[in-house]
């Protein structure tokens, strides 16, 4: 089992920047590739960003390069989603999950779900 907390969410104007935070507890959290999805009310939930399980490959949505950035560091058994130039748009609760088979932008391929963070990024 691996339990995951988010953190980081909040009130933003667009533009400004916001860093989301998940940590992990439980099972190694090197053993895990890791995502941000995130989910908009009435729109189902939708990739934003994977990290290998090293750090060493990272994949973000069309909707987010030049502007999002994920990172990971393993001793600290944390991800983090660095979030510029916020638009309106990006207004969801972002959760984070962990995969022990690969990285994915598909929900079904994670084994862990955070139970979210909520970002409002207002015009």
């Amino acid at each position: 089992q691996v339990q995951l907390v988010e953190s980081g969410g909040g009130l933003v104007q667009a533009g400004g920047s916001l860093r989301l935070s998940c940590a992990a507890s439980g099972r190694t959290f090197s053993s895990y590739d890791m995502a941000w999805f995130r989910q908009a009310p009435g729109k189902e939930r939708e990739f934003v960003a994977a990290i290998s399980r090293s750090g060493g490959s990272t994949y973000l949505a069309d909707s987010v390069k030049g502007r999002f950035t994920i990172s990971r560091s393993n001793a600290k058994a944390t991800v983090y989603l660095q979030m510029n130039s916020l638009k309106p748009e990006d207004t969801a609760v972002y959760y984070c999950a962990a995969a022990s088979s690969g990285t994915s932008s598909y929900t079904y391929s994670y084994d862990y779900w955070g139970q979210g963070t909520q970002v409002t990024v207002s015009s």
